[in-house]
């Protein structure tokens, strides 16, 4: 079973994705802001992280910097999901390391869990 880190502050999207992302058999370890997201990665070594970028305590440009940078880290593959829109975001989250780059409002649920599939298999 594979196994997902899911960094996201708003609890009403985090619990819809959670639920979706279990039904499919995958694990949700949650992480409520930046800092704690980025010590679990470190403890627990997910398959993938899921990752807003507007975050209390430390944003996600912060982590996935984090995450890149660190040699434990930098091999897992991250998924950022967020309404952030602008193009120096979505390049600025690509050029740190992001696989790929997902705005909440442009995609519905199923087709996120899709992608999330689809990368857990290629990792």
């Amino acid at each position: 079973m594979k196994t997902i880190l899911f960094i996201e502050d708003e609890s009403a999207i985090h619990k819809t994705f959670s639920d979706a992302l279990e039904k499919e058999e995958f694990t949700i370890i949650s992480a409520l802001d930046g800092e704690i997201g980025l010590r679990l990665a470190k403890e627990k070594r997910p398959d993938l992280v899921l990752l807003d970028l507007v975050l209390p305590k430390m944003d996600g440009f912060e982590v996935l910097k984090a995450l890149k940078a660190d040699e434990a880290t930098k091999d897992i593959p991250v998924i950022v999901l967020t309404n952030l829109e602008q193009m120096e975001d979505i390049q600025k989250a690509i050029d740190l390391g992001a696989r790929t780059y997902l705005v909440k409002s442009n995609y519905d649920l199923q087709e996120v869990v899709d992608m999330v599939k689809k990368a857990t298999e290629e990792a």
